[in-house]
C-alpha cells in the first residue's frame, strides 16, 4: 500500500490539492450557492473518512485539511487550467507510485469531492442541479484524470 512516506513533500502537497482543488473549481464555476457547495465538498471527505481503511492513501489524504493552492486564483479561468494540471501530475505521479487500485481510488475520490459540490445547489431558474459551467468543470476534470 501507497502512504504519504512514498512522496516528497512537494509530491504530497500536489497530491493533498487535487481534490479540493477540483471540488473549488466546480464551485467557483458559476456564482452563488458557495457555501453549500463548499460545505458539501467538506461532506465528501467526512464520508471518505467513515470509509477507513479502504485505502491507506485515501485515509491519509482525508485526515488532513483539504488544501488548496491559492496562487493561481487571479482569474477562474487561470485557477481552473491550474487546477487541471494539478491533477494531470497528480495522476502521472501515482501512475509511477502507487497502485492501479489505489490510482483508481484516487481518481474516484477527486470526482466525488467535485461532484458533491456541483450538486449541492440548484442554480436559479434550472431543475437540473448541476450547471452548464459545472458541467463544463466537471468535464475538464475527468479528462485531466484520464
Amino acid at each position: 500500500m501507497t502512504t504519504k512516506a512514498a512522496f516528497t513533500e512537494e509530491e504530497w502537497t500536489l497530491i493533498l490539492e487535487g481534490p479540493s482543488g477540483a471540488g473549488f473549481t466546480v464551485i467557483l464555476a458559476e456564482r452563488g450557492g458557495t457555501f453549500s457547495e463548499t460545505m458539501s465538498m467538506a461532506k465528501s471527505y467526512v464520508e471518505a473518512q467513515k470509509q477507513h481503511g479502504g485505502s491507506e492513501l485515501i485515509d491519509e489524504i482525508v485526515a488532513q485539511k483539504p488544501k488548496a493552492d491559492r496562487k493561481h486564483s487571479h482569474s477562474y479561468e487561470e485557477m481552473r487550467d491550474h487546477t487541471v494540471e494539478q491533477l494531470r501530475s497528480a495522476i502521472a505521479l501515482l501512475n509511477a507510485k502507487a497502485t492501479p487500485e489505489e490510482v483508481a481510488g484516487y481518481k474516484k475520490f477527486v470526482v466525488s469531492v467535485a461532484t458533491h459540490a456541483a450538486e449541492a445547489h440548484k442554480e436559479k431558474g434550472s431543475e437540473d442541479p448541476i450547471s452548464e459551467a459545472e458541467q463544463a468543470a466537471l468535464t475538464a476534470i475527468s479528462e485531466a484524470l484520464g
